[in-house]
């Protein structure tokens, strides 16, 4: 008779232990389920700033180039527009500057070269720009060309280039207002606007 109590007891024990371990493998498969979902969330949500970020920079740049357009046309005023260069180098995406610092850009800079010194009647003044652009992205040294351009102090400064370009157009256009109304005034001010959001959300990004 103590036998069969003696059993039954260590039965009971064995599936209380079994009950326990169970729910406590159930505890944890849903503490890993939790920590993955958090994951996933998160990697989500870098994701989205991440092509954010990127969208913007791809904009920025468009909006340097074309603003470098209406400078060589039909914008003409007293802005220093050559910073755009420096602009256009410190916030072109890495898939075109790094096609452009390769060979494509070194036989670019060449030819650009051998025109201007040699047949300066065939180099019109509109390539001046676009050749300086492109011989800065191939001479650039590693530590303004890697390390600046990929850092906040770059950000910082094409912030600092966007804020000069604004203020300079409100001024020659006399006025906020008119820098919207004048013929002109609205892509023209459109596209430097356009020239903050980037550096502004980059450095947003770096802080938080």
């Amino acid at each position: 008779m103590d036998k069969i109590v003696g059993r039954k007891k260590s039965y009971l024990a064995m599936k209380t232990d079994s009950v326990a371990a169970t729910e406590f493998i159930n505890s944890d498969l849903k503490e890993i389920g939790n920590a993955v979902k958090k994951l996933a969330n998160h990697a989500v949500k870098l994701g989205g700033l991440g092509f954010g970020t990127l969208f913007l920079k791809w904009l920025a740049s468009f909006s340097a180039i074309y603003l470098l357009i209406l400078d060589r046309t039909n914008w003409k005023t007293n802005i220093l527009t050559s910073l755009l260069i420096p602009y256009i180098f410190l916030s072109l995406p890495s898939l075109i500057f790094n096609l452009l610092r390769g060979e494509i850009g070194k036989w670019i800079a060449l030819i650009a070269v051998v025109l201007r010194l040699f047949f300066p009647s065939r180099f019109p003044d509109w390539l001046e720009a676009p050749g300086a652009l492109i011989l800065l992205i191939v001479v650039a040294p590693g530590f303004f060309a890697d390390t600046i351009r990929d850092s906040w102090i770059g950000t910082l400064i094409c912030l600092v280039i966007g804020c000069y370009l604004l203020q300079e157009h409100i001024r020659a256009s006399g006025g906020f207002r008119n820098s919207f109304t004048k013929s002109n005034g609205i892509s023209n001010t459109v596209g430097i606007v356009l020239l903050l959001v980037y550096p502004v959300w980059a450095l947003i990004l770096y802080i938080l």
